[in-house]
């Protein structure tokens, strides 16, 4: 059986100036990388947006677990579905980061023969616009610490900078760190610390920014510290704005590339939805809409993180409306959340089934309280049984939710038609009815708590003194109408990622708050969760090398 990075590289793409003639783009409207990626140019984007808009599907997901459920694999499959039944689609997907692809996630280019091509420059450097983000945001650190040493006519508190340097990379070592060490030359010796990139204020920026002019508001609203008065000082007083806004001014352009069966690509931003936003960029998702009837675009993680997030982030600001949500998951994810190890999932086991199906049922009940349309798919293995399959079937119609099966990671679009005939139907015959979790008028901890009781299915919350006390200071500051993202683990519905299943009777500890003030939103952190993750044991970056000139182990 061939690997993912060997069906990629044994494909056959075409030119991307083919590619984007299927959603009528001409070539001069392309700034090409190579022959089979390009960025899409502000003109375009700009003339089409006077098109009509398509139909757009979030592609979504149960709880992750070692099984793995495909998500990505799914929305890769499900746009080249309704390419092969004559529908002009596009899917909208998020760009990966270094960080995953060496450590023990791996690449986000989907799998099989539902991928996006060419997958090694997807997964490893790309375009270049992570670099150029994290060149914005270290430019940002570097004016402040400058402006420390030369004057610090601000009169910034040093023990009060909220801003943190960033890299597109796992590594530990930097979370907590001293700079400044040496000659008084060599700057003010100080705390600092280390962020990934995707967590990043100015990566959920490039993804909310409407356009240049809206990138660089935001910019300049970026809080760095905070004055000796307590007063905040942003990136417009260091003066950085319009040197940030250089750096980002071609990463705020959507990439365009193809799937294995051509069908085009849009993927742009990359926030991570355990510690950030999880959606790709608006611009990406807006500019799609605009040349294709329909949009699958896909949300990070689970659906408590990344759908929630879409909705109650994303479209609020951007004033989506989703048509229909697709929810992904396996048997074998499931019986995992039933308690079974990972080395017995082949075996058939109704009664792990029948447990740990609560945790697709809690995603279904989330989702129907956006108003949306939902179909559940299965993506299939060989090890599942019929007795499987049919009580997943029978328990999803039982909730009055639509059920395909999914063969997308073998069989590539027609692996994938069932689905999308079941969606186009759903499109046809279940008109949504979007709307929020919550208002912009409710408080901070309301909104929070909105959260956690309704889409985690916690009992209440508990916040540490530095919680509560920052939580006053945003709201002092005038952000309490900012919708929160909040920072959870991916792996359960609970702030413990041991806690499997449905979880019950547990409440949901936010140890941090701080308010994003660039992007709009105020970040919750809950339990253990990370900001600049680390390497496992084994970092996926051992098995990666090149031999012949080609790479081999990126997955």
């Amino acid at each position: 059986m061939l690997t993912d990075i060997e069906i990629a590289q044994q494909a056959e793409l075409k030119k991307i100036k083919e590619v984007a003639a299927k959603l009528d783009i001409a070539e001069d409207d392309l700034e090409l990388y190579g022959n089979y990626i390009a960025k899409l140019s502000e003109d375009m984007i700009h003339r089409a947006a006077e098109n009509p808009d398509g139909k757009l599907i979030l592609v979504t997901a149960i709880n992750p677990t070692p099984a793995g459920e495909g998500k990505t694999t799914v929305t890769v499959g499900l746009g080249q579905a309704l390419g092969r039944l004559g529908k002009k689609s596009v899917i909208a997907l998020r760009e990966p980061s270094l960080g995953p692809c060496f450590g023990i996630k791996g690449g986000a280019a989907g799998g099989g023969y539902s991928q996006v091509v060419p997958m090694e420059n997807l997964n490893l450097h790309f375009t270049g616009d992570f670099h150029a983000i994290t060149s914005a945001n270290n430019l940002l650190c570097a004016m402040l610490d400058n402006h420390l040493l030369q004057s610090n006519s601000l009169n910034i508190d040093p023990n009060r900078i909220v801003i943190k340097r960033c890299l597109d990379m796992n590594d530990r070592a930097l979370r907590n760190i001293v700079i400044g060490l040496g000659k008084r030359t060599d700057g003010v010796v100080r705390e600092d610390h280390f962020i990934i990139t995707v967590a990043s204020e100015i990566m959920a920026i490039v993804c909310l920014a409407e356009d240049i002019s809206d990138l660089k508001e935001r910019l300049g609203r970026i809080i760095v510290a905070y004055t000796y008065d307590n007063e905040p000082v942003t990136a417009a007083d260091l003066k950085a704005v319009g040197s940030m806004t250089a750096l980002l001014k071609d990463a705020m352009k959507p990439n365009l590339i193809q799937t294995l069966e051509h069908t085009p690509a849009i993927v742009h931003g990359g926030p991570f939805a355990n510690i950030a936003h999880g959606c790709n960029s608006v611009r990406a998702t807006k500019t799609a809409l605009k040349l294709a009837d329909y949009v699958v675009t896909e949300a990070g993680f689970g659906a408590d993180l990344g759908a929630e997030k879409f909705f109650d982030i994303k479209c609020r600001m951007a004033g989506l409306k989703p048509d229909a949500v697709v929810l992904v998951a396996t048997v074998r994810a499931l019986k995992y959340n039933g308690g079974v190890s990972a080395d017995s999932l082949s075996e058939e086991n109704l009664e792990a089934l029948e447990k740990g199906i609560s945790n697709l049922g809690k995603h279904i009940e989330n989702l129907k309280k956006y108003g949306i349309p939902i179909v559940v798919t299965l993506n299939h293995f060989m090890s599942d049984t019929e007795n499987e399959l049919r009580f997943v079937k029978e328990y999803c119609e039982k909730k009055n939710c639509r059920f395909t099966l999914s063969d997308v990671w073998e069989k590539g679009g027609e692996g994938g038609i069932p689905l999308a005939e079941a969606l186009l139907d759903m499109l046809d015959k279940e008109k949504p009815d979007f709307h929020l979790l919550y208002e912009d008028s409710l408080t901070i901890k309301e909104k929070i708590e909105k959260v956690a009781v309704e889409i985690y299915g916690a009992d209440g919350v508990i916040y540490t003194p530095e919680a509560e006390n920052a939580i006053n200071r945003i709201e002092k500051l005038g952000y309490s109408d900012f919708p929160v993202c909040i920072a959870k683990n991916q792996y359960s519905l609970s702030d413990d990622p041991k806690k499997l299943g449905r979880p019950e009777g547990f409440t949901v500890t936010i140890r941090e708050v701080y308010v994003s003030a660039g992007a709009g939103f105020v970040v919750a952190i809950s339990g253990t969760i990370m900001s600049m993750p680390g390497l496992p044991k084994v970092p996926a970056a051992e098995r990666i090398d090149v031999i012949d000139d080609e790479i081999v182990g990126l997955f």
